[in-house]
């Protein structure tokens, strides 16, 4: 059976996310898709959250983080991870495969958002990398992921690094899975058995993902683990 997942997706545990788990989650089912990654910026608190809250039955939200390494942003998928922002991708891709995960390299080539350069990309030992993500500054480093990615035999995702509820699934990717679990999904992402499929962000969605980044500081902010902690001892 097909299966849609978006695994690439930030909460308001983002600095520059707007949306919480719940929103991001009910606007994913409402485009029929299967289970999204939640991939904050260099944090796992999201996860910590609907540990205790849980999630709608049926659906699957992959654990994961989107790490700024010393070379770019990685996405980690299939776990989470302690702080890792900071140390160089090798390091922070070595962790995630000893967690049991993917390393993905999130917008490569796109120098603008972090992306990882192809000499770094040359020396890591990857499965996978994202070659189609919904928000590049340009759709020549999506085609240039693309190439790379054929010319390395790596398994291909595509994403809406969604900052905003609107955005969850525009880009997604297929795959034909006997039953939507995190170890079918992990074993056929490794496999490269995934179809990217979707669209860029419209003008609309590229401004408010834009206007969340520059106006980080007004963004809603969730307490923090220990601050929730001490709140209900």
């Amino acid at each position: 059976m097909l299966h849609r997942f978006d695994l690439h997706t930030h909460t308001h545990y983002s600095s520059d996310g707007c949306c919480p788990p719940e929103a991001m989650i009910r606007a994913a089912i409402a485009r029929g898709l299967t289970g999204i990654a939640i991939t904050d910026h260099n944090t796992c608190e999201a996860h910590a959250y609907l540990a205790q809250k849980g999630v709608p039955e049926g659906f699957l939200v992959v654990p994961g983080v989107e790490v700024s390494t010393a070379e770019g942003h990685l996405l980690c998928i299939g776990a989470t991870l302690p702080q890792l922002k900071g140390q160089p991708a090798k390091t922070v891709l070595q962790a995630i495969r000893d967690a049991g995960g993917v390393g993905i390299p999130a917008h490569p080539f796109d120098a603008w958002r972090a992306g990882i350069r192809q000499k770094t990309l040359d020396t890591l030992d990857l499965e996978a990398l994202e070659v189609f993500n919904a928000a590049v500054t340009a759709s020549s480093h999506n085609a240039r992921a693309y190439a790379y990615a054929q010319s390395r035999g790596l398994a291909m995702t595509a994403s809406s690094d969604a900052h905003h509820d609107c955005a969850v699934g525009i880009a997604t990717t297929v795959f034909d899975l006997s039953e939507p679990t995190l170890p079918a999904l992990l074993e056929a992402l490794r496999h490269g058995q995934g179809k990217p499929e979707g669209r860029r962000l419209t003008f609309r969605e590229a401004m408010q993902k834009n206007l969340a980044n520059w106006l980080r500081w007004k963004n809603p902010r969730p307490p923090r683990q220990d601050q929730r902690a001490s709140e209900n001892s």
